[in-house]
């Protein structure tokens, strides 16, 4: 993990404890996607560097479910269905980090920034600035 002053340690993980994971956060900036999963799914999206992410446990737990260009790997628990992070096709360098997941954190203190994932490739250059 990196070790910026500016960042926040944080853990979170699935419902029923089987997937946790630690992540370094330096900004309360999310996204909210209206694409088709992340609607479903219900995720609130929070970036962060691959090397400020550490998986504590579950790997044995975690699922992967892929679709269309089958670069984004959507991770979720096995045991209770619960999407805790996943490897992003817009950022396949960074983990995804879902909001609502974390540990101690108030989602509402995050300044949240919709993206209409329903129209990705043509909004996909605005998503790429972040």
């Amino acid at each position: 993990m990196s070790t910026s002053p500016a960042a926040e340690t944080v853990e979170g993980g699935c419902h029923c404890g089987a997937v946790r994971f630690r992540a370094r956060i330096s900004s309360h900036a999310a996204i909210r996607c209206n694409c088709s999963i992340c609607t479903k799914k219900g995720f609130l999206h929070l970036l962060v560097p691959e090397e400020d992410f550490e998986l504590l446990q579950g790997t044995d737990a975690i699922q992967t479910y892929t679709f269309g260009t089958h670069t984004a790997k959507h991770h979720f628990c096995k045991h209770c269905g619960i999407h805790s992070f996943y490897r992003p096709r817009s950022h396949p360098d960074r983990i995804d980090v879902n909001v609502y997941c974390l540990e101690g954190i108030d989602p509402s203190a995050f300044d949240v920034t919709l993206f209409d994932g329903k129209d990705w490739k043509g909004n996909i250059a605005d998503l790429l600035k972040r």
